[in-house]
C-alpha cells in the first residue's frame, strides 16, 4: 500500500477507535488531521487555501483511474461519513452541512466507482431531517427529487418524508411521536430539535386559545411523560 494511504488507514482506525469510546474531542483533532492528509495546500501571500482531496488523484473533483483508485475513495467517503455522524454527536449543524457536501459527491459521482455504503441512506435521511428543522423546505423537495423510487422506500428517507408530511399538515402530534419510531439514534438529535419547535408552536396557539389548561391535558397535548418535564418546559 502507498505510505501515504496506509498513514490515512492508521489515522481513520485511531478516530473509529476514539468514536467508539465517545471521546468527541479526540474525535475533531484527528478528523482534522484527516482532512490535512486528503488536502493539497496552497500558500498565497499571507493567506492559506486548502485545495481538498487533490493529495490522491482518484478522489473528487478529479477521479483519476489510479492503481488504488478504489481504496482510496472508499477510505476517503468513510472518513466524511464518521464526520457527518461526529457533528450530530457534537451538536454542530455548520459542520454538519460543510461536512455533508464533501461527502455528497461519492454517492453522486462516484456511485460507478465504489459499491454502496450501507451507511449512505442513513446519512441522506439525517440531511433531510436537518433541512426540516432549518425550515428549508424548498432545499428540502430538491434533494428528494435527487433520489431513486428504491431509495425513497428506505426507512430512513420514508421517516423524514412522513415528517415533513406531518410537519406541514400541522399534525404536530404526530411528528412528536415520531421520535420513538426513528430509525436510528442519531436521529434522536435532529428529532428534539424539532420537537421543540412543534412544542413551541403547540404552546403559543394554546396561549391564545385558552384561559385555562389542567396541568394533564396540557402534559397530554405536548406530549411530555411526566408532570415534571411540563413544569420545566412551562418555568424555561
Amino acid at each position: 500500500m502507498d505510505p501515504q494511504l496506509t498513514e490515512v488507514s492508521q489515522q481513520l482506525e485511531r478516530f473509529k477507535a476514539a468514536f467508539v469510546r465517545k471521546d468527541y474531542n479526540t474525535c475533531s483533532d484527528l478528523l482534522s488531521r484527516l482532512k490535512v492528509l486528503l488536502c493539497t495546500t496552497l500558500q498565497f501571500s499571507d493567506v492559506v487555501f486548502q485545495v481538498l482531496l487533490t493529495k490522491f488523484t482518484s478522489l473528487p473533483p478529479l477521479f483519476e483511474n489510479t492503481p488504488n483508485a478504489a481504496q482510496e475513495l472508499a477510505i476517503a467517503r468513510d472518513i466524511y461519513e464518521h464526520a457527518v455522524v461526529l457533528s450530530v454527536k457534537t451538536e454542530d449543524q455548520d459542520a454538519f452541512e460543510r461536512d455533508f457536501f464533501q461527502l455528497k459527491p461519492y454517492y453522486v459521482d462516484a456511485r460507478n466507482h465504489l459499491p454502496p455504503s450501507p451507511q449512505e441512506n442513513l446519512i441522506l435521511g439525517l440531511n433531510l431531517l436537518r433541512l426540516l428543522v432549518q425550515n428549508r423546505i424548498a432545499e428540502f423537495h430538491t434533494e428528494l427529487e435527487l433520489l431513486s423510487s428504491a431509495t425513497l422506500e428506505n426507512p430512513c428517507i420514508k421517516h423524514a418524508v412522513e415528517l415533513e408530511q406531518s410537519f406541514m399538515e400541522g399534525a404536530y402530534n404526530r411528528v412528536l411521536s415520531a421520535r420513538q419510531t426513528a430509525p436510528d439514534a442519531t436521529y434522536v438529535y435532529f428529532m428534539d430539535l424539532l420537537a421543540k419547535t412543534i412544542r413551541d408552536e403547540i404552546a403559543g396557539c394554546s396561549e391564545k386559545a385558552y384561559d385555562y389548561v389542567s396541568i394533564s391535558d396540557a402534559r397530554q397535548m405536548l406530549l411530555f411523560s411526566s408532570d415534571q418535564e411540563l413544569l420545566t418546559y412551562v418555568n424555561e
